[in-house]
């Protein structure tokens, strides 16, 4: 790991690193923020379609409630960069900066979209060896929301707890979700079913810690983007222990997120923080 940039936040550091990927056969970046003293858990956060390591970190005001919860948090970039594959480059929602955290089988994406495994493999043992931190929990906006909800129902064993900011609930039923699939994963719906998280729930997949979920009201793509109400529906099906806030006129943007960053890492620390 290469540290590129660094500054002192709420007594602890927000830094910026680079590293070579096995999984995306490229250079990664994520940016973290560690607490002053000891470390009592970490949070990886996934970001949306567009995004960047930088957006979170710079726009939601995590770094004072992390730092009040002794946590450190990760938010690694969206896809792997600098590559020339066949249609990566051409829209806003597919390819560069949208991944959709899915592991690609399609030819050219499949050496390296591998950014399931780059989270649940990689960057989870970067985050316990290199730092030293065992007790890790996962949350995500948009897209990201979708990867929190996909890797943490299919590792529950691994992350102590999940939330989402008005995620991408359904995407095999979302335009979005269609159009990633299709590229990444090819036509055959049931290879979709792995990264839907409604899919998984219906399957046996359950957390034991209650999923949080916020999602505004006002949110432009949630009507036909995000599937909230089928999520609700799935998770009741099997009893999977949840909570979705609806927030009266709040959108889709980090305006959004940093109204209600603090209830989600308070959420985490009660997981994070338990013995064993």
């Amino acid at each position: 790991m290469k540290k590129l940039k660094a500054h002192k936040c709420f007594e602890g550091e927000t830094a910026f690193w680079s590293h070579d990927s096995t999984e995306t056969q490229t250079e990664m970046k994520f940016a973290s923020f560690i607490p002053q003293g000891e470390v009592k858990g970490c949070i990886i956060w996934l970001s949306g379609l567009t995004c960047t390591e930088e957006n979170f970190i710079t726009k939601a005001g995590a770094q004072q409630f992390l730092a009040q919860q002794q946590l450190m948090l990760v938010a690694p970039d969206t896809s792997p960069r600098g590559l020339q594959l066949s249609g990566e480059h051409e829209s806003w929602d597919f390819g560069s900066g949208a991944s959709f955290y899915v592991d690609a089988t399609q030819q050219g994406y499949a050496s390296h979209y591998r950014m399931y495994s780059y989270v649940v493999r990689e960057l989870y043992a970067l985050i316990a060896n290199s730092f030293a931190v065992k007790n890790i929990s996962i949350m995500g906006h948009s897209m990201g929301g979708h990867g929190a909800l996909v890797i943490g129902l299919r590792n529950p064993s691994l992350f102590k707890s999940i939330s989402a900011f008005a995620p991408i609930a359904q995407p095999s039923l979302a335009p979005w979700g269609i159009k990633a699939f299709t590229g990444y994963l090819g036509s055959d719906r049931q290879q979709w079913q792995a990264y839907d998280s409604c899919e998984l729930l219906r399957t046996q997949h359950r957390h034991p810690a209650p999923i949080l979920i916020h999602q505004g009201n006002a949110d432009e793509f949630l009507s036909k983007q995000l599937c909230t109400e089928q999520w609700i529906q799935a998770a009741k099906a099997v009893d999977q222990n949840h909570l979705v806030k609806f927030c009266e006129g709040y959108d889709h943007s980090f305006y959004f997120i940093a109204s209600f960053i603090e209830e989600h890492i308070l959420h985490h620390a009660k997981y994070l923080k338990e013995p064993g």
